[in-house]
């Protein structure tokens, strides 16, 4: 569900008005999160520490107003929810999209998580979005240290336009690195 703004009294008008006709529109900050207690927590607790961190990041997103803005045909609409997409390693080193759907329950979150990462592993599409707009994109890239990551984006399409983006880094080897959060919203 959404709502549309009235950007005719929005406080951010005039800043939607300067950059809405932008080829890509968007800011991005990359910053490193120490996440040594919820990693320390998910592993006590049995939790996968990717999904304990998704879903805390989606908590995030979906307290803060702006980061569930979305532009859609000129005007600008808030979702009351934000869901999360992600990619799937599968075991041929292909990958397919998942789309979680946010539930504040974490362990209704985690169950409806493994068994969609399940059925994507099993599949060989890539599982387009049933959300449309309301999604963060978020990559896992255990292997990679980084602190700065840009999708592919076809501008003809409206989710190119409209998207979040969301990665992690040094989930490998944890006992030597602290774990981290690299994200661009």
């Amino acid at each position: 569900m959404k709502t549309e703004l009235n950007i005719s009294g929005w406080r951010r008008k005039e800043q939607y008005d300067f950059f809405k006709n932008f080829e890509e529109p968007f800011f991005g900050i990359c910053v490193n999160v120490d996440c040594t207690k919820a990693y320390e927590l998910s592993k006590a607790n049995g939790y996968s520490f990717f999904l304990y961190y998704l879903h805390k990041s989606l908590i995030a997103a979906n307290k803060i107003e702006a980061f569930r803005y979305r532009i859609e045909e000129n005007k600008v609409y808030n979702y009351k929810v934000i869901h999360a997409s992600t990619t799937v390693l599968r075991p041929d080193n292909t990958f397919g999209f998942a789309y979680l759907g946010f539930d504040s329950n974490f362990e209704e979150f985690e169950e409806n998580a493994k068994t969609t990462f399940e059925i994507i592993k099993n599949e060989r599409d890539l599982k387009l979005s049933p959300f449309e707009d309301g999604i963060i994109h978020y990559s896992p890239i255990p292997w990679l240290h980084f602190t700065s990551l840009s999708h592919a984006r076809k501008y003809s399409l409206k989710e190119s336009q409209n998207s979040n983006y969301s990665s992690i880094e040094n989930i490998q080897n944890l006992s030597t690195v602290k774990p981290a959060l690299t994200a661009t919203w």
